[in-house]
C-alpha cells in the first residue's frame, strides 16, 4: 500500500481514483502522518437482510373482525 503526501494528492488524484478503481488501496498522509486511507467501494455486496430471526405467525393473515374493519373504514 503507498502513502501518498496530501499535496502530491491533490495533484494527482484523477489518476489515483483511476489506481483505486482497479483495486489499490492508497494512504494518503500530512507530511509523514497518515491520516486517511482510499480504498474501492464494494458496489456489489450482497448483505443479508437483518440479523433477528423473524417468523410471521399465520393469524397474522387471518380476517380482521367485523368491529376492527369498521374502525378503520370510519
Amino acid at each position: 500500500m503507498e502513502t501518498i503526501r496530501v499535496h502530491d494528492a491533490k495533484t494527482h488524484f484523477s489518476a489515483l481514483l483511476a489506481r483505486v478503481e482497479q483495486g489499490e488501496e492508497i494512504v494518503l498522509a500530512r507530511g509523514d502522518k497518515p491520516i486517511a486511507r482510499l480504498v474501492p467501494l464494494e458496489v456489489d455486496v450482497v448483505r443479508p437482510l437483518g440479523f433477528v430471526d423473524v417468523r410471521i405467525p399465520d393469524e397474522l393473515f387471518d380476517d380482521l373482525p367485523d368491529d376492527e374493519l369498521a374502525a378503520w373504514e370510519q
